[in-house]
């Protein structure tokens, strides 16, 4: 089976400028550079960004040449695709963080060593350009009656679309151009929300060099309801793990929808498609296994195996705790249980019920006994923000309890 069969079987294939010849490509067996590119909005990735890392990685492992691009030019601008209102804009110095944070993160995934993979930002080749002769070159192929038709850009229509954002499709296609001529790049792959953008590329390649070019975009991370995955009451789950810890990115993927675990099982990780297959036959709660085998497979891509090994101990001490058929007890805060927006991991022990006083819980902390999530309670003085609820309370191996917020 070749990549493109691999991934079309894995359901990350969504549309393809040429299906046939792109195939071929990828089959043909000489290294092929691609380019996915992403724009560095924030400084970590997240579980949005998994499918793109997982198509690299299957490309790479075929012997083909990822180039990463990071969009330091680009985010300047922003994407308009699939928001209401225009991005923040970024200043230099948060865009060149953010690069760094997403370089360490892919490398979990990517190999770059011996130019296997390529990293460029495109902040190199956009910021110098000169305005007038870009657009004498570049802007006259391409046709503002054709954009407004874009999805888009046709969804922003009637919120305001600004000019500024007018120009993110122009620049993502002279990305194309511009790593073709530089690397000889031959495909770009994406989102199935870049579609347009990708398309634009490809055209703009034809029309500029005369060089065939293909767009592959992949499958979005959906639910089988049609819901994008990756938020949770806390918000987005991200890849990092301060801002997501291994034990909730593990408990995200354990508690998916019995619907979507076999499709996650494809798309997400590396079980060969005979193995998953087996996982197919489970139903009702042997169900479960898939799903333990889902979210292991998944924290040990992002976070390692001592990681994966420890969310999963947790999330299996948590469930035992619980006992046979019981439930795991909860508690919901409110704002007068904060001050300053945190609550002190004492008074967060009594009102969760897992200690009868103050001075007990002091002991617990002080005999290294207590977590949030899989955090250590180093002290009392630690404290659990209210941002950072919903939080696992664990006492020990059995005492649990689930800090919520009205």
């Amino acid at each position: 089976m070749n990549v493109f069969e691999e991934l079309k079987a894995r359901n990350l294939i969504a549309q393809c400028t040429d299906m046939e010849r792109a195939e071929a490509l990828l089959a043909g067996g000489e290294p092929v550079r691609f380019y996915i590119g992403f724009d560095p909005t924030a400084d970590s990735l997240t579980v949005g960004h998994f499918i793109p890392m997982m198509v690299m990685a299957h490309m790479q492992r075929a012997g083909h040449i990822p180039i990463v691009l990071l969009g330091g030019g680009t985010v300047l601008v922003g994407d308009p695709s699939g928001k209401n209102d225009m991005r923040k804009m970024l200043t230099r110095e948060e865009v060149s963080h953010n690069i760094g944070c997403f370089k360490r993160q892919m490398s979990a995934l990517i190999d770059f060593s011996d130019g296997r993979a390529l990293m460029v930002d495109n902040a190199d080749w956009l910021l110098g350009l000169n305005y007038i002769d870009f657009l004498r070159e570049i802007g006259v192929h391409f046709s503002v009656n054709r954009m407004l038709a874009a999805e888009c850009y046709k969804s922003r229509l009637e919120t305001g679309l600004s000019f500024f954002e007018m120009n993110y499709m122009v620049m993502q296609s002279y990305d194309f151009l511009h790593l073709s001529r530089a690397l000889g790049c031959q495909m770009q792959l994406g989102g199935d929300d870049q579609w347009s953008n990708i398309i634009g590329g490809v055209e703009l390649c034809r029309r500029c060099d005369g060089k065939e070019v293909y767009g592959l975009t992949f499958t979005l991370l959906l639910t089988s309801e049609g819901k994008k995955m990756g938020k949770t009451e806390k918000g987005a789950v991200w890849l990092n793990p301060v801002r997501t810890s291994p034990y909730d990115f593990y408990q995200y993927w354990r508690n998916v929808a019995d619907s979507d675990v076999i499709n996650c099982m494809k798309m997400l990780t590396f079980l060969t498609l005979e193995e998953i297959a087996e996982y197919e036959k489970l139903t009702d709660s042997a169900i479960n296994q898939a799903k333990e085998k889902l979210a292991y497979e998944v924290t040990k891509l992002i976070h390692g195996q001592a990681e994966a090994e420890k969310a999963q101990s947790a999330a299996k001490a948590l469930f035992a705790g619980a006992g046979e058929g019981g439930s795991i007890p909860s508690v919901t805060l409110s704002d007068d249980d904060f001050t300053d927006g945190a609550i002190d991991i004492v008074s967060a022990l009594v009102l969760a019920g897992l200690a009868k006083s103050r001075g007990e819980a002091r002991r617990l902390v002080d005999q290294g006994g207590v977590f949030a999530d899989d955090t250590k309670a180093d002290g009392i003085a630690f404290a659990i923000r209210k941002e950072e609820l919903p939080v696992m309370l664990r006492k020990g191996k059995k005492g649990f309890c689930r800090l919520r917020i009205l």
